[in-house]
């Protein structure tokens, strides 16, 4: 695995990792097909001069033993093709005789059944046979029958056998290599296009990938997609931002220059008020706009864990509010994750919470819940609640993000603003007994799916 590491082609990683495997697993079936072919041939041999044995032995139990009045010599060469010894005390029966230094020693000792005799040295002689011997009674006699064949024929036939699948196994081998050479290209082609179309971009002839890819690569595009709608909203917000701002303190600025450029006019306590007072609208505005450049939106790879995040901000607000009590009821777990930018959901909760804890009467109630495609907020107070023709106008973006401003509004403008970028929504309703409740769901393609038992705090 360390050199496919370093191999920086896929073509070569795949073709490096498939040909030695190809290879290792044709040359293990040939090496295996070799075994079983010889297995195979001697079993086969071993089980026709049994039968011969024992169509010799009922042959001689039908004449009593009189071996003399048996069909030999060319009888049973022509019929079976095999060497042949049937002994009795009183006379032995051998065909062919070039054989008979190889089978005589057989007939006065050996093992009943097959024998395999190899690497003879006795000249015109088969230096490798393979012969069945059966010893029985016939009549009070002992007789000895042992039919044999040379193994050698059988092999060369076998090698034989053997090296044509040695040749159609190279020519398989090249085969494979081959299809495996046009099976890599065909599918790198998507990557081909790819390239093609990420050059496009780069160049300013496209503004999206719109590639054809199979599904492995679809994931990349998508994500690559994603990731460009992403900075055309962060471009499309920096601007926003510097327009707004550049339209902010634009007008204080003029009336601070020419405060400054009447020298008719000293400088008195009034005149020193109203600067400050242009000074300050220019800080809360660059401050706001400071602000909003913070909140990242949706962003690849970045995500949060919500029940901890939650767990620290109900604990400040407890401090801060020492005499109202703050829960919090999830069935998540502490480990699971939002793909939410941290920042961002913690400018979520810390609103809504501040917003239920500053009119709340006793209680704050944080719910956290994930569904199978959206992230659900919900925060409740036991508050006065809101008029309801005016609890539409929560939030919206005519609302400032002044900390000073009584009621409900407080920093909700903030939250308006984050939910608009993830594409999420947020509602207000008057609880059925008193208080306000705001409901923020986020919309998401997938979420792990970590849930535990519900927890309280």
């Amino acid at each position: 695995m360390t050199l496919l590491s370093k191999i920086s082609s896929v073509r070569k990683a795949l073709l490096l990792l498939l040909l030695p495997t190809g290879v290792g697993l044709m040359a293990l079936a040939w090496f295996v097909h070799g075994l079983l072919l010889d297995r195979m041939s001697r079993d086969f041999v071993e089980n026709r001069i049994q039968d011969e044995v024992a169509f010799l032995e009922h042959q001689i139990r039908q004449f009593d033993g009189r071996i003399e009045e048996l069909q030999t010599g060319d009888y049973f060469e022509e019929v079976f093709h095999h060497a042949f010894v049937i002994h009795t005390p009183q006379q032995t029966i051998l065909s062919p005789e070039s054989w008979a230094p190889v089978l005589e020693p057989l007939v006065q000792s050996g093992p009943q059944g097959a024998i395999r005799i190899q690497d003879y040295d006795a000249q015109a002689n088969p230096v490798d046979i393979l012969a069945y011997r059966k010893a029985f009674l016939v009549a009070g006699q002992p007789i000895v029958v042992i039919v044999s064949e040379d193994m050698a024929a059988l092999k060369a036939s076998q090698v034989e056998l053997h090296i044509w699948t040695a040749i159609v196994s190279i020519a398989l081998i090249l085969l494979l290599a081959a299809v495996i050479w046009l099976g890599i290209t065909l599918a790198m082609k998507p990557v081909a296009s790819l390239r093609t179309a990420l050059r496009s971009l780069q160049g300013g002839e496209i503004s999206r990938l719109d590639v054809h890819a199979p599904e492995e690569f679809q994931p990349l595009v998508l994500q690559l997609n994603q990731l460009l709608d992403s900075l055309d909203q962060r471009l499309a917000r920096s601007r926003e931002a510097l327009a707004n701002l550049s339209h902010s303190i634009k007008t204080p600025i003029s009336a601070v220059r020419q405060i400054l450029e009447d020298t008719s006019r000293p400088l008195d306590m009034e005149l020193r008020q109203e600067m400050a007072a242009r000074l300050g609208e220019i800080a809360r505005q660059l401050e706001a706009e400071m602000r909003r450049s913070k909140f990242a939106g949706p962003q690849i790879g970045k995500s949060a864990y919500p029940v901890k995040q939650a767990r620290d901000l109900l604990w400040m607000m407890g401090r801060l509010y020492p005499g109202k009590s703050f829960e919090l009821m999830t069935e998540l777990t502490d480990d699971c994750r939002w793909p939410v930018e941290e920042h961002d959901l913690n400018e979520i909760l810390g609103n809504l919470l501040d917003n239920a804890g500053k009119w709340s009467t006793r209680c704050v109630e944080l719910c956290l819940q994930a569904g199978e495609t959206t992230l659900s907020i919900q925060v409740s107070d036991d508050g006065p609640g809101v008029d309801d023709k005016l609890i539409n106008d929560l939030g919206t973006r005519g609302l400032r993000l002044d900390e000073q401003t009584p009621g409900h509004g407080l920093g909700l403008a903030i939250v308006a603003d984050i939910v608009q970028r993830y594409g999420a929504t947020l509602s207000f309703s008057n609880r059925p007994s008193k208080g306000l409740e705001a409901i923020l769901k986020i919309p998401t393609p997938e979420l792990p799916a970590n849930t535990a038992h519900a927890g309280r705090r």
